[in-house]
């Protein structure tokens, strides 16, 4: 099974520690992807500030963060599972997971990012601002945007055969750098009782059904194993098969589950 998180906009920096090493990342065969990238957002953080706040999506009180990026090269690093914070890592709160859960953490997730591609939860990272919407001076320029742009590399490194279940817990922007053509893919949403999508909850609701997911005895194997560890009780969950071949299963969450505060 594949776990796969979205990063979160919110990050801890930490405050201490050797730098990135983009040899020891997961899927080496990224590094160059990565290193193309990371050179990219420094040169824009260490030019024009007006012209990197607007290709980053910031605004002119977020010039910190700018900064930040100019020098994410020396900048300490931490395991991404302890960088990325928000609603959904919360929820997850990977701190407290039993020792079996955390192992299966650190084998079966990993965490989309418009930087890295993807990191396992143990890679240590520093903290950086860069979403996938955001437009890198790359050379040659990609076009499609850093989604396309991450898109071939990611389907040579990321596995996917039939018989795998992978659990797309990523917003549509990350998930556009990849989905897999073979392995059965689960996304998990969130809904109210009329039948409305919940997205400000949507990241909470996810965050659980990863914890879930983890301390499970058995790693699910299907989509409804997973809508199975998705109930909590608290509302309804209802699984879609795929509206075309090749889609995705949702597992989706009414109701009170939607919206219910825990974690």
């Amino acid at each position: 099974m594949l776990v796969l998180l979205p990063p979160s906009e919110g990050k801890r920096a930490p405050a201490s520690g050797p730098p990135v090493d983009l040899e020891a990342l997961v899927h080496p065969s990224l590094t160059r992807k990565r290193r193309a990238a990371l050179g990219a957002l420094e040169r824009l953080a260490r030019g024009s500030r007006p012209r990197a706040l607007a290709a980053l999506g910031l605004s002119p009180g977020q010039g910190a963060e700018v900064e930040r990026d100019a020098g994410l090269l020396q900048a300490p690093a931490a395991p991404a599972g302890e960088v990325y914070t928000g609603v959904l890592y919360q929820h997850l709160d990977l701190a407290s997971l039993p020792a079996g859960a955390a192992r299966g953490a650190g084998a079966e997730v990993l965490v989309a990012s418009a930087l890295w591609g993807v990191v396992a939860l143990e890679d240590r990272i520093p903290a950086y601002r860069l979403a996938m919407g955001a437009r890198l001076p790359l050379r040659p320029a990609p076009r499609g945007g850093l989604a396309s742009w991450w898109r071939p590399a990611l389907a040579a490194a990321l596995p996917d055969a039939p018989g795998e279940l992978v659990l797309d817990l990523r917003s549509g922007v990350y998930a556009a750098a990849w989905r897999p053509r073979a392995a059965t893919l689960v996304e998990v949403r969130a809904r109210d009782e009329q039948g409305r999508p919940i997205s400000h909850m949507a990241k909470a609701v996810r965050g659980r059904v990863a914890r879930r997911v983890l301390e499970a005895a058995r790693p699910p194997a299907t989509p409804a194993q997973v809508a199975a560890l998705a109930d909590d009780g608290a509302g309804r969950v209802a699984l879609h098969e795929p509206a075309r071949a090749g889609g995705a299963w949702v597992v989706e969450v009414v109701g009170p589950a939607a919206g219910a505060a825990g974690g």
